[in-house]
């Protein structure tokens, strides 16, 4: 067998050892239809013709092989035959091209078209060629790029979350940060005309273990309902026992009235949570609790509550009441005694000689109305002087000061009262001036009724007056 394909190679070998196009087909001719064809050498340079002799008649059984196919066996030349018509019908379905290629060789064109014409009826035209070469053309640039490298890589961290009943509910904290860890990544890349296409990891190594993330999210309601935190300030609705531990029977550690803070510090339930209120710790029950967000007005409630707070009868006169300017002027707005509007028009005095003076500006203003009946005595609608200062019991009108208006009366009181009945000697005031305390008996109502006044009541009068007042906030 060996011998034979080595005879059929060499017999197909011509014009310096180049097999043609046109003797593949003459070939192929031969063996299909049993014809013997020769084809004469082509002499290129001088371009002689080309002659072919068909010796065989169709029908008849004898065969003549022509010198090239000695010693070749006939199912040898079937098979070789076989593969070049499938490749001859893929590769070149137009038989143009033959012609053309045919030409090119022989440098004969009519020896081409007799050939071709000859051949032609025996191959069928495939209607959907191929543009070989528009394939070959593209496909020469096409280019795949393998690289083999070593990286240093990002591994993300893992993100762990729990339940945290001291947070609002569905609020998120972060306990502990995440933090990327490191990795050598060894691997192959592949590119395809310059582009990144794809992968193939073929080993990592971590050289930084990843931190993962710890996540709290809240689960309170309670928190999450009044928008608060756990060490926020919370008010109450109404007065509410303060209990030693979160239970309705425990012992009570505090009353609280309505409107005032505590600091909240834990929740050990929906229903019960820990407060501290004035440096007292215990538990409160969260129903009669509020806030700021859900309740803006508490605040200002909040604050007038703790000013009524310190209003007693032993309170200290000697120290600012605390009011602020709308304060003052909210008190004695309206008053329905004050017919005359000589408090309303004077409230913003009031409130300067309380923070120049460092005096209870209602206390002051609670003399006045006491003395002059609302500003409806003579020495007061005359004289301008709301307190009857400087007058005695004997001769009151006679004896009072004069003064050009209401506001010139007030501070020279509240002086006097500053420097001789408030304060202990020595004590630093006004103008760079110390306190004489020539009246001095304590800073309160009762002290200074010892000396300056002789009705022994006048302090509880007094004090009615300034309830009054407080209570208008």
């Amino acid at each position: 067998m060996l011998n034979e394909k080595n005879n059929f190679n060499q017999n197909n070998i011509r014009n310096n050892g180049q097999r043609t196009l046109t003797d593949a087909f003459k070939e192929l001719q031969e063996a299909r239809y049993s014809q013997p064809v020769s084809v004469q050498p082509i002499n290129n340079k001088k371009n002689n013709a080309m002659k072919v002799h068909n010796n065989s008649k169709i029908g008849k059984n004898k065969i003549h092989k022509s010198n090239r196919f000695d010693g070749i066996k006939l199912s040898n030349v079937i098979l070789v035959s076989s593969m070049i018509i499938l490749a001859g019908i893929a590769i070149f379905p137009k038989n143009i091209f033959f012609k053309e290629s045919l030409a090119k060789e022989t440098g004969n064109q009519d020896v081409a078209s007799e050939t071709i014409e000859t051949s032609s009826t025996n191959f069928e035209i495939n209607r959907r060629a191929l543009n070989i070469q528009k394939i070959i053309s593209e496909n020469s640039s096409f280019e795949k790029v393998k690289e083999q490298c070593v990286e240093e890589r990002d591994i993300e961290f893992e993100v762990k979350s729990q339940a945290n009943s001291s947070l609002p509910k569905g609020e998120q904290k972060i306990i502990q940060e995440g933090i990327i860890g490191k990795q050598k990544v060894a691997l192959v890349k592949t590119f395809e005309n310059g582009e990144f296409i794809e992968e193939l990891i073929l080993k990592k190594a971590v050289t930084q273990a990843p931190t993962p993330q710890i996540l709290d999210i809240g689960t309170s309601e309670f928190l999450a309902k009044l928008n608060i935190h756990i060490g926020d300030t919370v008010y109450l609705t109404d007065d509410t026992i303060l209990r030693k531990e979160n239970k309705e029977d425990s012992e009570e550690v505090a009353d609280i009235k309505q409107y005032l803070d505590v600091k909240l510090l834990e929740l050990p339930s929906e229903e019960w949570c820990k407060v501290s209120f004035d440096s007292i710790e215990g538990y409160l029950p969260t129903k009669s609790l509020t806030s700021s967000s859900t309740t803006p007005t508490i605040v200002e409630k909040n604050r007038s509550k703790k000013l009524l707070l310190k209003v007693h009868l032993n309170m200290l006169l000697n120290q600012s009441s605390g009011l602020t300017l709308n304060d003052y002027k909210k008190i004695f707005t309206d008053l329905p005694e004050d017919k005359n509007k000589i408090f309303e028009n004077n409230a913003e005095v009031f409130y300067n000689i309380d923070k120049k003076y460092n005096i209870n500006g209602i206390f002051l203003a609670s003399i006045a109305i006491h003395e002059s009946a609302w500003g409806s005595s003579q020495i007061s609608s005359e004289k301008k002087n709301l307190f009857g200062y400087g007058s005695y019991d004997e001769t009151p009108y006679e004896s009072s000061f004069d003064f050009k208006d209401y506001s010139e009366g007030i501070e020279t009181v509240a002086k006097s009262l500053v420097k001789y009945y408030l304060n202990p000697p020595g004590t630093k005031i006004y103008d760079g001036e110390t306190a004489s305390a020539l009246y001095y008996n304590g800073a309160t109502l009762a002290g200074v009724n010892t000396r300056y006044a002789s009705d022994k009541e006048w302090h509880k009068k007094v004090y009615s007056y300034m309830e009054m007042l407080y209570n208008r906030l």
